[in-house]
């Protein structure tokens, strides 16, 4: 068994335009992960997460950096990478005017198998991803969340080792994205290495063993979920304050915001002493804090302790692959 992983991606950079207009949106990305895992890429929108998964899935090149997936090199061997990786984009990329089972055919064909071979895939995947009821409907008639489906099993029908996923659930219902997410942990469970982009923090909580936090073209944070949410702080203090004033004046200091309720959201190691000392410090008259709560940090406190603020950020990449 290899120990050589998955995917190894050392200082990628990427630009695009030229002159004034040349914008750099990836500023050095090292990425490295293993085989048989989920890895998750957070970050906002335009900090870099599309534009890695198309250097990694060979639809770009890197301006400099190297990168390797299932032991291939992105760009001397793009043919094999290709061969052994699937792309699923945050659009279904399905034939409507042809049934689900057809799609999966004209796939299975694609990749090189019998007829007979194409014909038995589909089956095998139209049951795994319960859409055999539905096989013979044209995809046009399916819903969100089946069509998301549909194309995830069109990504499969040649056992990739590694499979992209750029924001597969957008825009689907809850259940829709549940399924999906079962979806994903049968895929691992199974020996495929799957490498997520999300704007769902709770996506990326629920399925990724690793996650990379990418802000600005830098990969500014990497670990488990647990890492990282002690990596900013191990629990929260949230604090309901009594009015505006009282609320401006603690905002800096505070990893979450709601001005709509007066709620700050302050880090804290959950101790009682700490959580004293912190009402201390901040509310000595015991005039500015209404009621409090303590909970553990989540990745909503990571992703924006991490990101920073981005006002005015004009960087520019593909919105999908």
């Amino acid at each position: 068994m290899t120990t050589q992983p998955a995917i190894e991606a050392t200082g990628l950079e990427k630009s695009y335009g030229s002159g004034k207009a040349r914008v750099r949106v990836l500023r050095g990305i090292d990425l490295r992960v293993e085989r048989g895992s989920v890895f998750s890429l957070l970050g906002p929108n335009g900090a870099g997460k599309t534009t890695a998964v198309r250097i990694l899935a060979t639809l770009t090149t890197a301006d400099s950096g190297s990168a390797r997936v299932a032991g291939y090199d992105v760009v001397a061997d793009r043919r094999r990478v290709r061969g052994a990786i699937s792309l699923t984009g945050q659009f279904a990329a399905v034939d409507e005017k042809q049934t689900g089972e057809e799609n999966l055919r004209m796939m299975g064909r694609l990749c090189g198998l019998s007829r007979t071979g194409a014909h038995r895939r589909a089956a095998e995947l139209l049951d795994r991803f319960d859409l055999a009821a539905a096989g013979r409907r044209l995809a046009g008639t399916y819903s969100g969340g089946m069509r998301r489906r549909l194309d995830l099993a069109a990504g499969l029908v040649g056992n990739p080792e590694v499979v992209f996923l750029d924001e597969p659930t957008s825009g689907l219902d809850p259940r829709s994205r549940q399924e999906l997410w079962q979806v994903v942990r049968d895929l691992s469970a199974q020996g495929a290495t799957v490498f997520l982009t999300t704007q769902y923090l709770e996506e990326a909580d629920q399925l990724a063993d690793r996650i990379g936090v990418v802000d600005h073209g830098r990969l500014v944070a990497e670990g488990t979920a647990d890492e990282l949410k002690r990596q900013v702080a191990g629990h929260r203090l949230d604090l309901v304050l009594t009015d505006a004033a009282a609320y401006l004046r603690l905002a800096s200091r505070a990893v979450h915001h709601s001005p709509e309720t007066l709620t700050l959201g302050l880090p804290t190691d959950g101790s009682a002493a700490h959580v004293r000392a912190l009402l201390d410090e901040i509310d000595p008259d015991g005039t500015d804090v209404t009621r409090f709560a303590v909970h553990s940090a989540t990745l909503d406190d990571v992703f924006l302790v991490l990101t920073g603020e981005r006002r005015g950020d004009t960087t520019k990449e593909p919105t999908h692959v």
